[in-house]
């Protein structure tokens, strides 16, 4: 019996502990990641603009008018902590904007085709 106590504590020493919340954070990125993934390989002409990051809704649809702040707001940011960075993607171009912005009230218009990621 004390053979396979120490089978067993030497086999969880070796495979080290993790977390439950460790665990479903990385089951959690890497979902997100695999679906970030196969939202860039879509084709362009699809209407609306694409979200990419912790978004509970990544397809947001394009409507007249329609700007980086509420883009952010229907794609449901779900991320643990602040965004550190918004990267805006317009026909292969990129920029890169501080989140300060869109809390500072600024109105940045999006176009179709646009790709908004949440860092």
């Amino acid at each position: 019996m004390k053979i396979i106590w120490l089978i067993l504590f030497l086999a969880l020493a070796v495979a080290g502990c993790t977390t439950k919340s460790q665990a479903r954070l990385k089951e959690q990125n890497a979902y997100l990641a695999g679906q970030n993934a196969a939202l860039r390989q879509q084709s362009p002409e699809s209407p609306g603009v694409t979200v990419l990051g912790a978004v509970k809704n990544s397809a947001v649809p394009w409507v007249e008018g329609l700007t980086l702040a509420q883009a952010v707001a229907t794609a449901n940011y779900i991320g643990l902590h602040e965004p550190k960075q918004i990267i805006l993607t317009r026909q292969g171009e990129s920029a890169a904007l501080e989140p300060k912005v869109l809390l500072s009230g600024a109105v940045v218009p999006l176009e179709p085709g646009d790709v908004v990621e949440i860092r």
